[in-house]
């Protein structure tokens, strides 16, 4: 009897710690924007104070500026080559909105998830 409140306790220990790290890693998970256009991949901008572009080369209008954020991607396509020492340099530009109807601005994809090209979002 005594072995076997042992193996519960241990069990409702493991159990618990299980469902602590489960609501730790759900709370730091982004949240996805509502309001999207759902026929588009949505793309998240992992970093902080990332310009939002009128064209795909950062001399181009700054539109907006996000930080961990969510938004839906229209297309990608090349433009100038962005390098940012902390994380790499990459050319491609993804053509994103906030939400459904709302103005496109571009975004290199260095600060969005998924690499040099987004998988799951076409060439413009």
């Amino acid at each position: 009897m005594k072995k076997l409140m042992q193996r519960s306790a241990v069990a409702l220990a493991v159990a618990t710690l299980g469902a602590g790290v489960l609501a730790t890693t759900a709370a730091a998970a982004p949240a996805a924007v509502s309001g999207g256009d759902p026929t588009l991949t949505d793309v998240y901008i992992w970093a902080t104070n990332v310009n939002l572009r009128e064209q795909p080369t950062s001399e181009s209008n700054r539109l907006a500026v996000r930080s961990k954020y969510w938004l839906d991607a229209v297309c990608q396509t090349p433009g100038q080559t962005v390098t940012d020492p902390a994380v790499g340099t990459n050319n491609w530009w993804t053509a994103v909105q906030e939400f459904a109807g709302s103005d496109i601005a571009w975004v290199n994809n260095l600060y969005l998830r998924g690499g040099v090209k987004i998988e799951g979002v076409p060439d413009c």
